[in-house]
Parts: structure tokens; sequence; C-alpha cells
């Protein structure tokens, strides 16, 4: 049986959300402004709330402790003068090891969509001997409040600590699913209302190095519980020029990091879109990968995005974090409504990265079903038909697909659909990793505005 057929982590957190639920580097656009707003004007209701720190002035407004704000043409937040000193003895490797540490907390966010589900993404930059964790804490509509979840232990390298989620996260009212915040019973009613996000900082004590925090992002949603979501209607034929990579090719390679294939769609996807930035890799930093290994730095893309907990490279912020890892990008986990969302992006010369689920004969051309698959959205035909960048594709030359914008757009969004068993299974609601210049053009940022992603 394939990967692709069989349950994951990732399908557990989908099933529980779904049952408790109730009820300028890019290439030149083609679409008129007024094209944007009017699919704006026309989209539907949100359902997303996703809000970033970005600015000098966000990291002044937090609550630094031992931490410093960043100013210059990328702000953030870095350590200053540590607190002191603390043991964290890594899980994976039953190492233990003294760092120095800081910590900064977000104001409070009060969600604009109270939440049925919460992911955190980052931006970062973690030198050799630094690393970093990122907590959420948010109140109950009824007032009460969640402890302290972990929602990534996370550095760029794997030689200091081994990147990790943390299982076994609850208060018997909600629970972390590997990189997602979710309402354990929904259909109680509860939501969450607020929520604050906590950096720490490390450092090896006695250097002078740091992490630095560039982004930081919470999406809080609350989407509607659906086998099939409204149809859109096709308003942009463009196509975005998009290496193409398969994941079939590395199947069998690095179990260390899954075996490559079906695992590494996420990886593949996020490494596509890297390179359409120009985010290059060195030999020197591919000198690790096996020489007989096509597309290596898909190998290093795959590497570098493993959480050593989920056991797998298809942690969702951990992708994002990885994208930023190269030089003046940035990257984010956001849900969106419709194509019609879409459109808008590619209309900008901003692709995507989608999350569904689906059986074989629910996506024409597609040629397999899966449990959970990451592809990237490369344009629109004249149809409206969407063009994808399919990684689970037999080779680089055929990853180019099109796929019925119907049938796409339905698998994408739905939050509910039946598995092969006919059993009730469950989507993702739209999720999408988003990946995109550090600074924008006055276009991009109008386009990402416009699906919820301000910048």
């Amino acid at each position: 049986m394939s990967r692709a057929e069989q349950p994951s982590r990732r399908t557990v957190l989908a099933a529980a959300v779904a049952a408790a639920v109730a009820g300028g580097s890019a290439p030149a656009a083609t679409a008129a402004d007024a094209t944007d707003t009017a699919a704006a004007e026309s989209a539907p209701a949100r359902t997303v709330d996703h809000h970033s720190w970005t600015t000098y002035a966000d990291w002044r407004a937090g609550s630094a402790k031992g931490t410093r704000a960043v100013a210059g043409l990328r702000p953030g937040v870095a350590v200053g003068t540590p607190l002191g000193t603390v043991d964290y003895t890594d899980p994976h490797t039953k190492t233990t090891a003294t760092w120095e540490y800081a910590t900064w907390t977000s104001p409070v966010r009060t969600l604009a969509v109270p939440s049925t589900e919460v992911i955190a993404s980052w931006n970062a930059s973690t030198p050799a001997g630094t690393w970093l964790q990122v907590e959420l804490k948010g109140t109950y509509s009824d007032g009460t409040d969640t402890p302290w979840y972990v929602m990534g232990r996370w550095a760029s390298g794997d030689q200091d600590i081994k990147r990790t989620s943390v299982d076994d996260q609850t208060d018997g009212r909600s629970t972390v699913w590997t990189d997602t915040f979710a309402i354990d019973d929904a259909s109680t009613g509860l939501r969450l209302a607020s929520c604050r996000l906590r950096l720490t900082l490390y450092r090896r004590p006695g250097t002078k190095l740091t992490p630095t925090v560039w982004r930081l992002g919470v999406m809080g949603s609350d989407v509607p519980d659906r086998f099939t979501v409204p149809a859109s209607v096709p308003g942009l034929a463009q196509e975005l020029t998009v290496p193409r990579y398969s994941q079939e090719i590395h199947l069998g390679q690095y179990p260390e990091y899954d075996s490559g294939g079906e695992a590494w769609c996420s990886p593949t996807s996020s490494q596509m879109i890297v390179e359409y930035w120009g985010g290059r890799l060195t030999a020197e930093q591919l000198a690790w990968v096996d020489p007989s290994y096509a597309d290596p730095q898909v190998c290093h893309a795959a590497r570098h995005t493993y959480d050593h907990q989920y056991a797998g490279c298809g942690n969702w912020p951990f992708n994002a974090a990885y994208a930023a890892t190269f030089k003046d990008l940035q990257g984010v986990v956001t849900r969106l409504r419709s194509l019609t969302d879409l459109e808008t992006l590619i209309a900008a010369g901003i692709p995507a990265i989608t999350s569904q689920s689906f059986l074989k004969e629910e996506l024409t051309g597609a040629g397999y079903g899966t449990s959970g698959h990451l592809m990237t959205v490369i344009g629109f035909t004249a149809e409206g038909d969407v063009i994808a960048n399919d990684p689970f594709s037999a080779d680089d030359t055929a990853v180019r697909r099109v796929y019925r914008r119907r049938e796409f757009e339905n698998i994408w969004l739905r939050t509910k659909r039946y598995n092969a068993s006919g059993k009730v299974a469950s989507g993702t609601g739209g999720v999408c990793y988003l990946y995109f210049p550090a600074r924008p053009t006055a276009r991009q940022c109008k386009a990402l505005t416009a699906v919820g992603v301000p910048v």
C-alpha cells in the first residue's frame, strides 16, 4: 500500500477537526487592477484571520525579556542580554546541552474570526549554535485560557538540535496536532477568541551569534463544515514559469528523512517555488547529497524541512520557514477562500502551494488518490482550469498538469469527504503556503492583502 493511501498524523489531525466542526522579480502580469478589485468584492465571506508581526514598531510593541528589536531593511527580534541559561535534552538524540535564552511575547491578538484552528508560522535566521521555540497561548470564547502550547522547536540546520514538533499537548478542550492548534469539540460553540505568541531564542553560552526572527504569523480560521464548495467563475488565463521537480524520482532515498517518493511532496513543492524566486543552493550546501541522485536540491529541502517528531517533511510551518532561509524570501501558512484568490495571486506573479485529499476518480488526470498531498498552482488555462506542477509524477518532464477547475476547487477547499472505504474523512479547507519576496512590489502587496495576507 502506498503512503498516499495510508493513515498519517496529518490525516488524524484533519479527521479530528472535521468531526468537531459544527454545521518585482515575478513575470509580468496581464490582468488589470480592476479585475483584482472585482474579484475581491465578489469573494466569499472571510473565514480566516491572518496576522503577522514584521515591522520595527511590531517588535518594539512586544514584551521583551532579554531580546532586542533590530532595525533596518528587514526588521526583526534577536537576543540582547540573555536572561540566563537552561538545559535542553533533545528528545531525538538524548543529548543534553546548556543554552542561553531570551524571550519575546507578542501583544494579544484578538482574532477577527473566532477560531476552531490556529497555525503559527515564522521566518528566521538561526546561525550554527542557535535555535528557537514558538509557543501559543490563547483565550477561549468563554473567557478561560489555554496553557502555553509549543508550536515548534526549529533551526534551519540539524547539527545543534533536531527540528521538532511536540506531541501530547492538550488541556481537554484543545489539542496541538503537530503544527495545528485545534478545538477538540467545536460543536459546543467553543472557539479561540484571542491569542499571543511567544518566541524563545537560544544560543550557546559565550557566543555573540543570535537567532533573528523577521516574521511571526498567526492564522486563525473557522471554515464551515462542507463536502462541496461554491463554484467560482474563471477570471484569468496566465501561466507562471516555475521549475518542475518530481518527488517520485527520489523514492527510497534517505530513509532518515522519510525515504522520498510520496513522502516528499511538500519539500519538492517548496523547492520549486524557492527556485522560481531565484533561490539557489551552492555546491557546498549540496555536497552531502549522493552525487548519483538527480535534483539534489530536493533532497536538501527534505532534510531541512524534516520534523523529527512527525517523522516526515510535511510540517506546514517548517516548510514556510525553510523557504525564508533563502535570501530576500518570506513564507507564510494560511487558508484561501476560492480559486479567485489564487487567480489574484497568479496575476501578481505569485504561485501557491495547496494541500488537498481526494480519491483517484475525484481529480481527472491525476492517476492516484491521496489522504494528503501538496502541489504547486502556477496558472490557469483560458477555460479557467488549474495548471499545477504536481510533484507526484514519474519524472520532471511529467510534472506540469492541467486539472479541471471544479474538481480541483472542491478537493482543495472542502473540509469533509468520503475515503476509499466509504467513511467520512476530511479535507484541509483551503490550506496553502505562500512564498514571496521580502520586499514585494506594490502589485504583489495589493494581491497578498486582497487574499488576507497583508505585508
